[in-house]
């Protein structure tokens, strides 16, 4: 079955998921998860959520780090496989290196549920819709630009070309962004890697050759920071500036949106939902029961202080309001998927 054309979770059927987890006569007693890069502040709170299920459902977690190597993700995966876990969770470094993984776990009988993105052959994947949540924070990047930029809407794009997840976000960010100023222009479209260095390195490349533009948008935290980062070193102002971020991953953004002028728009995520629902359908995936090939975690852009409706923050740790995520409606099907990248 073609996961882009699956009728995916609506949210009363994600909290079946979660009642039903809870309520599961079978429970897996180990789980091991494969993260891509444990270091990044999404990962960390994606483990805090699964971390949380886990222990409420009296599950043992173990965490490994591939630490963005193929080649060590699939060997984690294996040693989880070799000590007898009953179910893997995978964050894909890339998706083609991790196809030969399923097929091995299939033989092995060890279910698998992929977080973040689709591979091919796989059972489930939780994971956000990426073109939609581009799509929104557009739309109101579209509707600031109107606002507050004379209208004028030209775009740095700091992506990441090597995921279709990160893809859809930049096409969902511009597709959104001309439903408000329909002459709206990507000026530089570039590969930061996901990370802040390498975005910094190439926003600052970009903008030596052609400054010209005032929208700063970022697949991730990280790539939106240092696009901001490499503006501020080239000694901008930010008056006629906005940038845009996308996760919410952990405390880079509050503070941005507390201290950089310029910084009015994230696309949230909420890691710990998705570390949340992916123990959740580990556990279906334990006793058999059918789950969509994309369980969707739910999305929400914040204009400015909109953060502190679902996060507390006392100056050194941030707390999700449960109450106020799990009221949020996924989306019952993604705009787009990665599948029509390939049309």
């Amino acid at each position: 079955m073609n996961w882009s054309k699956s009728i995916l979770l609506s949210s009363a059927a994600a909290l079946a998921l979660s009642t039903a987890a809870a309520q599961a006569e079978n429970m897996p007693k180990r789980i091991g998860y494969v993260t891509n890069y444990a270091t990044h502040e999404w990962y960390q709170n994606v483990i805090k959520g699964m971390q949380a299920r886990a222990k409420e459902l009296g599950i043992e977690l173990e965490v490994q780090d591939a630490n963005l190597d193929i080649a060590k993700q699939v060997s984690a995966a294996e040693d989880f496989m070799a000590k007898g876990v009953d179910v893997l969770i995978v964050t894909p470094v890339n998706e083609e290196g991790v196809v030969p993984l399923l097929r091995q776990a299939k033989s092995n009988d060890v279910p698998v549920v992929l977080e973040g993105n689709p591979v091919k052959g796989m059972t489930t994947m939780v994971a956000i819709c990426d073109y939609d949540t581009g799509y929104t924070a557009g739309v109101e990047a579209g509707k600031y630009a109107k606002e507050k930029l004379g209208g004028k809407a030209q775009v740095m794009n700091v992506g990441l070309p090597l995921l279709s997840a990160t893809v859809l976000r930049s096409q969902g960010f511009m597709d959104g962004l001309k439903t408000i100023i329909p002459d709206a222009v990507m000026v530089h479209d570039l590969d930061g890697g996901g990370n802040p260095d390498r975005a910094l390195e190439v926003s600052s490349a970009a903008l030596a050759k052609n400054a010209d533009i005032n929208i700063i948008y970022g697949i991730n935290d990280s790539s939106s920071l240092g696009g901001l980062q490499a503006w501020k070193a080239a000694g901008k102002s930010q008056d006629n500036l906005l940038t845009v971020g996308t996760g919410g991953e952990g405390l880079a953004f509050i503070n941005a949106i507390q201290n950089e002028p310029s910084y009015r728009i994230e696309a949230a995520m909420f890691p710990e939902k998705e570390g949340h629902t992916a123990i959740d359908a580990a556990v279906k995936l334990f006793n058999g029961e059918e789950v969509p090939e994309h369980i969707v975690s739910p999305t929400a852009p914040m204009n400015g202080d909109d953060w502190k409706k679902y996060y507390d923050y006392d100056g050194t740790v941030r707390t999700i309001k449960w109450d106020a995520v799990n009221a949020l409606q996924p989306p019952e099907k993604c705009m787009k998927t990665s599948a029509d990248l390939k049309k």
